[in-house]
C-alpha cells in the first residue's frame, strides 16, 4: 500500500491501470484486481487528490469558496483544515491539521482511529489559543459541515468558506503539507505505534 500512495502522491491522475502498471515494472506481482481492492480500502481514486478520508453529509448546509484570486496578506487572516490517513501496521490512523494560510503555521493537530468529528472539533478548539481568523477554509466533509464544528465558527462570527468538490487544489497548502509529512517521516520511519508529527511547519 505503501507503493501505491507514493506513486498517488506524485499524480493524483493516476487510476488503477497506470499504478498497476507502474508496479509491474518495479517488479510487484500484483494484478489490477488487487490495486482496486487497496485503493478503495485507502480510499483514493484518480483525479482526486487525496484519500477520501472526508465524506460529505448531502443533508448538511454547504458554504460558499471565498479565497478564489485572495491574497492572503496577514496572519489570521485566513486557516484551513483538512485530514489525511497515516497507514499503521494493521489498519489506520486519522489525522486532522489546522493551519493558518499566511505563515504556513500548524496551529493545532489531533489524531484519531475513527472518523467522527470530535477530534477536528478538539482540533480547531485548540487552535484557537493563537487567536481567530476572519475565514475558515476547509472541505466538504460530514466532519467539517457537522453542526457542532460549523458552530463553533459562527458563534465567532469567522466566515466559513468550503472547497468545490473535487477542488483538489483550494486547500493547495495542507496538501503540500501532507505531502511532506509523508515523505519526510512516514515513509522514512515506519511507526508501528501511534507517533507524534514532527517538524510542522511548512518550508
Amino acid at each position: 500500500m505503501e507503493q501505491i500512495d507514493r506513486l498517488y502522491l506524485e499524480r493524483s491522475s493516476r487510476g488503477t491501470r497506470m499504478i498497476t502498471e507502474l508496479l509491474q515494472r518495479s517488479g510487484y506481482p500484483v494484478n489490477r484486481k488487487r490495486v482496486q481492492r487497496l485503493m478503495r480500502l485507502m480510499g483514493i481514486q484518480a483525479v482526486h487528490p487525496r484519500p477520501n478520508s472526508s465524506i460529505p453529509d448531502k443533508t448538511a448546509q454547504k458554504w460558499p469558496y471565498l479565497l478564489k484570486n485572495r491574497t492572503i496578506q496577514y496572519p489570521n487572516e485566513v486557516w484551513c483544515t483538512d485530514i489525511t490517513y497515516i497507514p499503521m501496521p494493521k489498519g489506520f490512523m486519522y489525522l486532522v491539521a489546522v493551519m493558518d494560510w499566511h505563515t504556513r503555521f500548524v496551529l493545532s493537530w489531533e489524531l484519531s482511529n475513527t472518523m467522527d468529528s470530535e477530534f477536528c472539533l478538539k482540533a480547531l478548539n485548540q487552535a484557537f489559543a493563537y487567536g481567530q481568523p476572519a475565514i475558515f477554509n476547509s472541505d466538504q466533509g460530514a466532519q467539517f459541515t457537522s453542526h457542532a464544528f460549523t458552530q463553533a465558527l459562527t458563534d465567532r462570527s469567522i466566515q466559513i468558506s468550503m472547497d468545490g468538490v473535487g477542488r483538489c487544489f483550494d486547500n493547495i497548502f495542507i496538501e503540500r503539507l501532507w505531502r511532506s509529512l509523508k515523505y519526510e517521516e512516514i515513509y522514512l520511519y515506519k511507526h508501528e505505534t501511534i507517533m507524534t508529527p514532527i517538524n510542522w511547519t511548512e518550508s
